[in-house]
């Protein structure tokens, strides 16, 4: 049976501007990304996704594009767990599970209805036996790291062995709650997993004097660097590198933030680089919410939290000493530098920082972004430049100042 995970046209606008650049499913809170946790619950060979056209060609619904046959038809933005899956294991076809108004699962007899389910609806609708996890909001990826990375820690480890420390000069609390894949390399590190699991995936590295308190999650081919800070709910997603002081933060993967300076809660998306000392303000001196722009409404929203840090789109990078304001919003393909806090929303392919901003045009942005994925010998091929064009283009509102001239 396939297994494809949809964009909801009510929630995707919201969690701009790390949708721009993926489905909803493919985002990553906790260990593994939405899909991944539904494809490894499902024991699905293969997750398709159902989202924006221009993005099909680089997140297909299948290998040949074509789904005939059953399908299991799920919300992208619902995190899985135990009780979830088995009520939507239970499905029949022509059911739908309900979360209140919400659409969970359906399951179609003929994956070519999906259409038809949009517009006609189900034969039958259930409602879920409780309350579902929804990422439906940028700010609730680090709010639920924690649990996500728990959930996935279990899922992950069940009914294997871990690797040993292997480190003689490596200080360890909580044996039972880290799990070390293959190839990892500690050296003279802490790890307390006392409040919560470790996990270190296959071939990540922790280096010298790094003080890492769980829960964390270091994906594939990681580095947490010297000296390095790791306060609790952190995600480091594949081949990633991270310094400074780290908390409750999410790097969804190839980003670097790799010296001193604080980052807390917030979210980085792929191909992003902090520069040296760049510090992320997550608390307004007056402890009021945080505000944080939404590019649904086009306007700053109440996000309810205290602690509310930097959301940074794919593929955007910032200089050093860079400070970045209490709640900011960066877009995709941004470069940020100078002296001075920058505005909290910094639109999409921006150049410059807290003197002005003018357009970093995309032939150059471009030019960067193939330099920066060939150094993980990666392609940047017609896919990923057809996916930033059409961003450069539906973000052009955003930027004001092409506007004045």
């Amino acid at each position: 049976m396939h297994v494809l995970l949809f964009d909801d046209p009510a929630i995707r606008p919201h969690l701009l501007p790390f949708t721009f650049t993926r489905p909803v499913g493919a985002l990553r809170c906790g260990i593994l990304t939405i899909a991944e946790k539904w494809q490894r619950h499902l024991a699905a060979p293969t997750v398709g996704y159902l989202t924006q056209p221009y993005l099909q060609a680089k997140f297909p619904v299948c290998a040949d594009g074509v789904v005939t046959g059953p399908a299991l038809v799920i919300n992208g933005a619902v995190c899985p767990d135990a009780v979830l899956v088995k009520q939507v294991l239970a499905l029949q076809p022509g059911q739908g599970l309900y979360c209140d108004e919400l659409l969970v699962a359906a399951h179609l007899a003929d994956a070519s209805l999906v259409a038809e389910l949009v517009q006609d609806g189900l034969k039958e609708e259930k409602q879920v036996a409780e309350p579902v996890t929804v990422i439906d909001r940028p700010w609730q990826l680090f709010l639920r790291n924690g649990v996500e990375i728990r959930r996935d820690f279990a899922l992950l480890t069940k009914g294997r062995t871990s690797q040993p420390v292997g480190d003689a000069h490596t200080i360890v609390y909580g044996a039972e709650n880290i799990f070390i894949e293959e190839g990892v390399k500690i050296r003279a590190a802490i790890l307390n997993a006392e409040d919560g699991p470790i996990y270190l995936g296959k071939n990540s590295q922790v280096h010298e004097g790094a003080i890492i308190k769980g829960a964390l999650a270091l994906c594939e081919g990681s580095h947490i660097n010297a000296g390095a800070n790791m306060r609790g709910d952190n995600t480091v997603g594949p081949f990633s590198k991270v310094g400074g002081e780290v908390g409750n933060s999410i790097l969804m993967g190839y980003s670097n933030k790799g010296h001193e300076g604080y980052l807390g809660n917030s979210v980085l998306g792929e191909w992003c680089n902090l520069g040296a000392d760049t510090n992320t303000s997550n608390l307004k001196n007056n402890y009021a919410p945080v505000k944080l722009w939404s590019h649904a409404t086009k306007r700053f929203v109440d996000t309810g939290q205290t602690f509310c840090g930097l959301m940074m789109g794919d593929h955007s990078k910032c200089g050093i000493n860079t400070m970045f304001n209490t709640g900011t919003v960066v877009g995709v393909g941004a470069n940020i530098f100078g002296a001075g806090y920058p505005r909290n929303f910094i639109p999409s392919f921006s150049w410059g920082g807290a003197a002005g901003f003018e357009t970093f045009q995309l032939p150059k942005v471009n030019e960067v972004a193939e330099r920066v994925m060939a150094r993980r010998n990666l392609p940047y091929d017609a896919v990923e430049r057809g996916i930033m064009k059409v961003v450069f283009e539906v973000t052009a509102e955003d930027r004001i100042w092409e506007k004045a001239k």
